[in-house]
């Protein structure tokens, strides 16, 4: 409010206090998606339209999303201890897996992405190739992808060159997976998408609206009633320290959880 500290830092500063860190995949720091234009030749940041809705979680983002989730919730009956309890959703918006595919083209996270994909890269379709088909996948075309960004997305532009040349494979159109594909406005350059894309997140809108994002991923829209309401449930098991393991008696069950939490990701403590 007093413009003393940047959205970047206070969105660091949080993720600290919700216990994420560089130090854990599985905690990685979070980011919103704070654009929603990823087509035009020049970006406009005196635009509303410009941005993404940050009073909703990524499977809100459009009517017919939202109104899908919505659907899902309540055809679920709560079961405890079951892979099918209610929620909105069954995905995460930020996990291990999803870090290391953002950040794959750089040591260690290419060597962290093909152990965690069994030895090797993945089909290259589903390799993140363009930053404008990861936001429709995650905003609109993808039910089972909720994902939000890394950090790295407003500093670091070396994530979005294969400066090291690995061979990521070709998608089923013939293209050849290389640099990952940036939106018009950024000329090619990722120097310039991060100028950019950092403008954008300390624009005078997202400075406005951030603590709505806030509310849903470290505040009191995290769970409870208020997150039914504003369509932000996850499966029970992502909230970690919502669940108390020594009560599970049954080995299996234990198991289960814990590699669900490790692989698909965990809700921040709440601030």
């Amino acid at each position: 409010q007093k413009r003393e500290i940047s959205n970047f830092d206070y969105l660091m500063y949080l993720n600290t206090l919700a216990g994420r860190s560089y130090n854990d995949y599985m905690q990685y720091p979070v980011f919103p998606w704070v654009l929603a234009d990823y087509h035009s030749e020049t970006l406009n940041l005196t635009d509303p339209h410009t941005f993404r809705d940050l009073s909703k979680p990524m499977g809100a983002q459009t009517v017919e999303r939202k109104r899908k989730f919505i659907q899902r919730f309540n055809e679920v009956e709560k079961s405890e201890g079951d892979l099918s309890a209610q929620c909105h959703y069954c995905t995460h918006y930020s996990s291990a897996i999803i870090v290391a595919s953002y950040l794959v083209r750089m040591e260690p996270f290419t060597q962290t992405f093909c152990s965690l994909q069994g030895g090797s890269f993945d089909v290259a379709d589903r390799m993140f190739h363009s930053v404008k088909s990861t936001w429709e996948s995650a905003s609109r075309d993808n039910m089972s992808d909720v994902r939000e960004l890394t950090p790295e997305f407003f500093y670091l532009p070396e994530f979005l060159t294969n400066a090291n040349h690995f061979e990521l494979g070709c998608m089923q159109d013939g293209t050849v997976l290389g640099d990952v594909q940036l939106p018009p406005w950024a000329d090619g350059d990722p120097h310039k998408f991060i100028l950019l894309h950092r403008q954008a997140l300390e624009s005078d809108y997202v400075s406005a609206h951030l603590h709505h994002w806030i509310d849903l991923i470290f505040g009191h829209k995290q769970h409870g009633s208020a997150a039914v309401e504003a369509v932000n449930t996850y499966h029970p098991y992502f909230y970690g320290d919502k669940m108390n393991l020594n009560n599970i008696k049954d080995p299996l069950i234990k198991s289960t959880v814990l590699g669900f939490i490790s692989n698909f990701g965990q809700i921040p403590k709440q601030v």
